[in-house]
């Protein structure tokens, strides 16, 4: 079965478990079947070492899942100024060919105290953290959430196809790069067809009749 490792937790870049993982997975042909998350020791590597990194998980075909919020609120605390951000540029990843996902690891535990786990929100937060501001880095960082998650995850049929499954959400935003870029909400969604939320957009009432916490009409 495929595997996942949550590794690298920290920031200093010495110690990596991440050579004898690729080791092992390509000398038992786990290409394509084995994940890591956090890995936040890549974010303290300088450019080449990083880049030497990215081409080996590459060619091992391992996935990287990055965590935005945990990585942020557990790593660097023992700075006490130009605290650093301690999240792998999961773009910097991208472009070297490794397949990138964004996710939420714990939400509302010592982990992570506060959160939705709202995928939309963690992609909006990387794109602050990693300084992603064009159109079509965002569009990659709204992949990272959406088809880069359906193929880490296995998912053949992901697309909107005939005859394919109706498991879609429908977000208030004209491109991926718009819904990550605005926070936009989720609006809609189906699962296999049936579909299981909806969220009403939202009423101004300036200028109109509106009642008072009170009860009071005005």
């Amino acid at each position: 079965m495929p595997v996942d490792f949550h590794l690298d937790f920290d920031l200093d870049p010495a110690g990596s478990n991440l050579p004898l993982v690729i080791a092992e997975t390509l000398a038992r042909g786990y290409q394509g079947r084995v994940s890591v998350g956090h890995v936040t020791k890549l974010s303290a590597l300088p450019p080449e070492a990083f880049e030497a990194v990215g081409r080996s998980l590459t060619q091992a075909g391992i996935a990287v899942t990055v965590l935005p919020a945990t990585d942020l609120f557990l790593t660097g605390r023992a700075a006490t100024h130009l605290v650093p951000r301690g999240v792998t540029p999961a773009h910097r990843l991208a472009e070297l060919g490794v397949l990138t996902t964004i996710s939420t690891n714990n939400v509302l535990n010592p982990f992570t105290p506060f959160g939705d786990v709202s995928l939309i929100r963690m992609a909006n937060l990387y794109a602050n953290v990693a300084q992603i501001g064009t159109a079509e880095a965002l569009e990659a960082v709204f992949d990272m959430i959406t088809i880069n998650a359906a193929r880490l995850l296995g998912l053949e049929q992901y697309a909107l196809d005939v005859g394919g499954p109706a498991t879609l959400v429908l977000f208030d935003a004209v491109s991926g790069a718009d819904a990550v870029a605005r926070l936009s909400p989720a609006v809609t969604g189906w699962k296999n067809g049936r579909q299981t939320f909806l969220r009403p957009a939202s009423r101004l009432l300036f200028g109109q009749q509106h009642q008072n916490l009170d009860g009071r009409l005005e």
